[in-house]
């Protein structure tokens, strides 16, 4: 199966870091403005997923989350985190204080790719 989602070695070593201060993780990306347009890092738990958003895959056995619309617009796209040095939008994510912000590298999958894809899961 072809995976939806993969992360950088910069990516998983900051989402380590993260874990070791704040235990379980999850992502959350909202389709939305600001603080919308780049995932947000959270406690597991520290943010509710609405009905029907869909989780793409897990980095680092860290829940990836995506707006329900987000993901309509995007269900064809590969994401791949990264982290950057600066300052996100919005400054809710927990890499922030670190001067760290996640970002997400986006591919269209190829044709073979989609026949052979990772099935999603939905929140109830």
């Amino acid at each position: 199966m072809i995976q939806r989602l993969d992360a950088t070695e910069k990516a998983k070593e900051l989402i380590n870091q993260l874990k070791e201060t704040y235990g379980e993780l999850m992502f959350y990306q909202a389709g939305g403005c600001c603080e919308g347009t780049q995932p947000q890092c959270f406690e597991k738990g520290g943010f509710y997923p609405r009905m029907n958003d869909v989780l793409i895959g897990t980095i680092e056995d860290t829940d990836f989350w995506v707006d329900r619309d987000l993901f309509e617009y995007w269900k064809f796209s590969h994401f791949t985190l990264d982290v950057l040095d600066g300052f996100g939008a919005g400054g809710f994510s927990l890499e922030t204080p670190l001067g760290k912000t996640f970002k997400v590298h986006y591919r269209l999958f190829t044709e073979e790719e989609l026949q052979n894809l990772a099935p999603v899961k939905l929140m109830e």
